[in-house]
């Protein structure tokens, strides 16, 4: 379908060109940046309940568009997708970090490199994976004992790194852990601050923060070098991303270059675990609300295994386990906003959209949207029993993405989730203070501020 431009609109003059959307109006120079900086998600949720499903606002010269209907999000990210590509603003602020890797590359790049990729998470691997999930859950679990407290977003965030390690590149991570969490709270910290400046600032600037974002990235790109270093030493026959990467060609023969599969293996180690981390950390904290379903989701955890570890032929026995997580992905998306950019002046929604506009697409407010949930605020995973999946308007729920962008690992992180949330409820129960608020972070991910502190507790 071609894109609906303003210039091929049948009958379009000067004087009958659509009206831009609405939205707030602002201050002189910096528009709305001052709320949207103190408050994202509050700010973009109050304007798309007060200016409708196609809304706009701006943060210092740029214009942002909102979008928060169904079908206009299909049409952005499946039907006129190549007029829509990933939205340069931001990503060009955090190149130091991802490169060119899957993340943020486009066009003939991106399609070369999803394809080397894709057979990393064909289904017979995922089995494989199911495996190294179990027992580095294990291992984390063994290690706890009732009674002590532990943060355990950190805990959720170095279980899923190890993971993500042995999985993907087949390397241990252990003693790499903390030095990882470390440099990536510095990373993804002044990330947080990028997603609400109205203008980039270069990172050879010695602000504080792009001081400790390029320290994090430094001692990033260290463990990264020493894993793909060791991979070459080693003369494993073992098929896994990173060698799926290091054995592909190009047409011309060529072999993908020392950059390129820098990037790559840091997008994918670095976007192959925090997701996963922040669902489990979110799943917790709504468990720890509501008893009773934990207490449910522990009896079919314990049926379902006995006293073994988590395999992948449970899933389909791990019925409750797999809706907890659909409905805690609701609530709490870890992938909350992401951004495309109209390629050339258009309309959507009725409304005139120009070119270069940052478009902003919205799970965090679809899922929570009256229209598509009843209860929308409530944690209810028993709504997904039936057809609700069937019923909703494709793009009404999204914690993957969509589209041809959608989200590579989504198979690999249900199952990684569902698996490890079995195995935790199983031996232990977690008790957060009631005073405890949990305040979502909205950076890259939906991040937990200031972490997930809980008491363990054995399960009676």
């Amino acid at each position: 379908m071609p894109v609906n431009t303003i210039s091929h609109l049948p009958g379009t003059t000067a004087d009958s060109l659509p009206r831009p959307p609405p939205g707030p109006q602002g201050l002189p120079l910096i528009g709305s940046l001052i709320p949207f900086a103190r408050d994202p998600l509050g700010f973009l949720t109050d304007c798309a309940r007060r200016y409708g499903d196609v809304a706009a606002f701006r943060a210092g010269p740029q214009t942002m568009l909102i979008l928060t209907h169904p079908d206009e999000i299909e049409r952005v990210l499946v039907k006129e997708h190549g007029a829509f590509p990933k939205d340069r603003r931001f990503w060009r602020q955090v190149t130091a970090v991802f490169g060119n890797g899957l993340l943020t590359s486009q066009g003939d790049l991106w399609q070369r490199q999803r394809h080397l990729a894709a057979s990393a998470f064909a289904g017979p691997k995922l089995a494989a994976y199911a495996e190294i999930m179990a027992d580095a859950t294990e291992r984390t679990l063994d290690a706890w004992r009732t009674g002590e407290v532990r943060d355990l977003h950190v805990e959720m965030m170095a279980l899923t790194l190890k993971i993500a390690a042995r999985a993907l590149f087949g390397t241990e991570a252990d003693e790499d852990v903390a030095v990882m969490e470390a440099a990536l709270d510095d990373v993804l910290g002044e990330i947080a601050t990028r997603i609400t400046r109205p203008f980039p600032i270069p990172d050879a600037v010695p602000l504080p923060g792009h001081l400790r974002y390029r320290r994090g990235l430094r001692r990033i790109e260290a463990i990264v070098a020493r894993m793909i270093a060791e991979r070459r030493r080693s003369s494993s026959g073992t098929l896994n991303l990173l060698s799926a990467l290091m054995n592909a060609r190009h047409e011309d023969g060529s072999a993908m270059s020392d950059r390129q599969l820098r990037d790559e293996v840091i997008t994918f180690l670095l976007a192959g675990h925090e997701t996963t981390a922040l669902v489990l950390s979110w799943t917790i904290h709504l468990l720890g609300q509501h008893p009773d379903i934990d207490a449910s989701l522990a009896a079919e955890a314990c049926e379902v295994l006995g006293g073994r570890s988590a395999g992948i032929s449970d899933m389909p026995r791990l019925r409750l386990a797999e809706r907890v997580v659909t409905e805690s992905m609701r609530i709490y998306p870890p992938a909350w906003a992401f951004g495309r950019e109209a390629r050339q002046d258009c309309v959507i929604g009725g409304y005139r959209v120009r070119a270069g506009t940052p478009i902003y697409i919205l799970p965090w407010i679809m899922h929570r949207d009256p229209r598509f949930f009843d209860e929308p605020e409530a944690f209810r995973p028993e709504r997904w029993a039936g057809d609700l999946a069937r019923r909703l308007p494709r793009f009404a729920y999204m914690p993957f993405g969509g589209g041809p962008r959608i989200c590579i690992g989504n198979r690999f992180a249900m199952i990684e989730s569902v698996l490890i949330l079995a195995s935790l409820v199983r031996r232990f129960r977690f008790v957060i203070p009631a005073d405890r608020k949990v305040i979502p972070f909205p950076s890259m991910t939906l991040r937990l501020r200031g972490g997930l502190r809980a008491r363990i507790a054995e399960r009676l």
